[in-house]
């Protein structure tokens, strides 16, 4: 691949959709979860609809896509602004380190600052180790610690 240059990022249609799964699917297969057949119609769904708060964009290489991004604005009691949840991100393994990643947040950043919602957050697993290199250059880790719903004792 030459330089960062080459990839572009671009907002997701309704033509993207084979390759939008092909990507999410590998997304959920690498951190170990799988959804429904009803959860990639919705999802995707949701990702074209301009009344939603959810956006995805894709980005690519050669005219092929090559990553993707969700992202999600919502309200924040400690804040006037939206907020920017950046959920999914994925590359496709043989352009890591490539500037794939580092496009799409990029991306997303500007999409916060044209939305007026300036604070972007996002999570990992600690065992991802090759995309906290990306994040911890280009995002500030916090102390917090993420917590779910679980049964009650």
């Amino acid at each position: 691949m030459g330089d960062k240059s080459d990839i572009t990022v671009r907002s997701l249609t309704r033509a993207d959709e084979p390759h939008w799964r092909a990507l999410w699917t590998a997304y959920l297969r690498f951190y170990e979860s799988a959804v429904s057949e009803e959860v990639y119609l919705t999802t995707f769904a949701r990702l074209l609809d301009p009344t939603e708060p959810t956006w995805g964009l894709l980005a690519e290489h050669d005219a092929r896509p090559v990553g993707l991004v969700h992202y999600i604005f919502h309200r924040h009691n400690w804040k006037l602004e939206d907020v920017c949840y950046l959920q999914d991100l994925y590359a496709v393994p043989e352009l890591r380190g490539q500037g794939v990643g580092r496009k799409l947040i990029e991306a997303v950043y500007a999409a916060a600052d044209a939305a007026n919602a300036p604070t972007v957050y996002w999570m990992t697993q600690d065992f991802n180790a090759e995309a906290r290199k990306l994040y911890d250059r280009i995002g500030q880790l916090t102390p917090f610690i993420k917590y779910q719903r679980g049964q009650i004792r």
